[in-house]
């Protein structure tokens, strides 16, 4: 595959991350940083995680999300006073789990996500489809972060 290493470096970033709050309500930001910081690259994709599956198509994809992809869910709730679909998101480890900033970062099986209990006020995460990676990566360019 034409961007092993690349996923590789994204899903070894996101396990270091294990158990971590530091993406609460911030799934997309997790999910983009696994690639981007452990690759040196900058990526473009949505505000969120609904505008970031709108841009993706996902729906074109609704079976099983292969290693690299990411898995993405529609999930409303309350996000600094505005109530919308923020949508949910996670990176597959192409076994049927999925890595993801939830309560904390975790790792869960794809379609079981459905089930975990949301946040206060928010809606039970149901799966949309997914992206593949070269879709994620088209147009990503070389950046360095601190």
């Amino acid at each position: 595959m034409e961007f092993d290493k690349q996923t590789e470096n994204a899903i070894a970033w996101a396990r270091n991350h294990m158990d971590s709050n530091d993406y609460r309500l911030r799934c997309l930001a997790f999910v983009e940083d696994a690639y981007e910081r452990s690759n040196g690259i900058e990526m473009w994709g949505g505000s969120d995680a609904n505008e970031s599956a709108e841009l993706y198509e996902v729906h074109a994809n609704m079976g099983f999300p292969p290693k690299g992809a990411f898995v993405f869910y529609s999930c409303s709730g309350l996000v600094e006073g505005e109530l919308k679909n923020w949508g949910h998101v996670g990176l597959s480890l192409g076994n049927g789990d999925a890595i993801h900033a939830w309560d904390k970062v975790r790792i869960d099986n794809y379609l079981e996500i459905e089930s975990l209990a949301p946040a206060q006020g928010w809606t039970q995460p149901k799966f949309i489809g997914w992206a593949p990676v070269e879709r994620i990566l088209a147009g990503a360019h070389k950046k360095h972060w601190e």
